[in-house]
């Protein structure tokens, strides 16, 4: 039987998501997964945030294995759901892996999109706030979560002249799923 991977991530927001859900799934199943995307649910269902949530979290549940699509999302970070689901599928103790489209650090982005600055030794926005800066792909709490559980964040830039939107970080993806494969043979597991 084949392990299930529940696919989260911002894609689920772009207006393709479904025909990008089924992509993703498609290249699963050529790695030999199965994979789970949120919006696999009953479009009825769609109408309603508290049926998402749950419908959401059954999948959750089924997964063997959480992949989080942690690409910056309507700022330098990820996206809050998923952000939520890497959370969810820790405490259920599974593995979790994560890719983004953006080689760059979660400090450098915060960077990119304020000013930053130096004061007593850390690094700060234009409000003196803490910026982190300890060379992740994005916050600490969610890139320790998928180290803690035995996974591990890809990074890489989403080639220029891809057909997708490069939110899909199908590159990105593809890397994952090679490394949950070879993961998968160094322990013995088909």
């Amino acid at each position: 039987m084949a392990l299930k991977l529940y696919l989260a991530g911002p894609d689920v927001f772009l207006p393709n998501a479904r025909e990008i859900g089924r992509l993703k799934k498609d290249i699963c199943a050529e790695f030999g997964f199965e994979g789970l995307f949120p919006l696999d649910t009953d479009e009825k269902i769609s109408v309603s945030s508290r049926k998402i949530f749950t419908a959401n979290c059954g999948l959750m549940r089924k997964a063997d294995i959480g992949i989080f699509n942690c690409s910056p999302f309507r700022g330098p970070g990820a996206d809050a759901g998923t952000a939520f689901e890497i959370g969810y599928l820790f405490h259920a103790g599974k593995t979790l892996w994560g890719y983004t489209n953006s080689p760059e650090t979660y400090r450098a982005r915060v960077s990119a999109v304020q000013r930053t600055r130096i004061k007593k030794d850390r690094v700060v926005d234009t409000l003196g706030l803490s910026v982190e800066d300890f060379g992740l792909a994005d916050n600490l709490m969610l890139i320790e979560a998928i180290r803690v559980s035995r996974g591990r964040t890809i990074a890489v830039a989403e080639p220029q002249g891809t057909q997708h939107d490069p939110l899909a970080a199908m590159a990105a993806f593809k890397k994952c799923l090679e490394g949950i494969k070879k993961g998968m043979s160094r322990r013995g597991v088909s």
